[in-house]
């Protein structure tokens, strides 16, 4: 099996991300978008690893091959974006998506996150049965917070209220 690491963003890995994103929602999904709309993947830094936020990168073999990030929206709540594994990598065999997403759980619980919210395309239903196996519920636009970053493309939401976080 090959060796998976997963690791905080830095500038270092901007071109690979950016050309994995984007190759998987043009290409794969047909999806009408690209680079210049998505201002936030050309500052990674100062978009993502804000305040609690954080963005991640999977490697195999030194090649991105996969992406997850929180964004902190305040209010001790944050949102789930930029969610991607190459479909070489998606499954069981490896587990990618699944890790990207446990390391994110884990960094909202040690940041003391409470609950994390997400928009996705009626396109991605993998990634929805994802989503909902790892105990994120389906709500209405209407419940998202006031500072959610609801994309164009979003159709569907759901929200996830992190276990194990405690009131300070």
């Amino acid at each position: 099996m090959k060796q998976i690491t997963i690791t905080p963003y830095t500038d270092a890995d901007k071109a690979e991300v950016q050309q994995l994103i984007v190759s998987i929602q043009r290409d794969e999904f047909g999806i009408d978008i690209d680079l210049p709309r998505q201002p936030d993947l050309n500052d990674i830094l100062g978009f993502y690893q804000n305040g609690v936020g954080n963005f991640w990168v999977a490697k195999s073999e030194g090649k991105a091959i996969g992406t997850i990030a929180l964004l902190d929206i305040g209010n001790a709540q944050a949102a789930l974006r930029k969610m991607f594994v190459d479909r070489n990598f998606r499954g069981k065999e490896f587990k990618v998506g699944q890790r990207l997403l446990d390391t994110l759980i884990d960094h909202a619980r040690e940041t003391k996150i409470r609950e994390i919210f997400l928009g996705t395309t009626a396109k991605f239903v993998g990634a929805q049965r994802f989503y909902e196996k790892n105990n994120f519920t389906e709500i209405e636009k209407r419940s998202l917070p006031e500072k959610f970053p609801v994309m164009s493309v979003d159709v569907k939401f759901y929200q996830r209220t992190v276990i194990g976080h405690t009131a300070e």
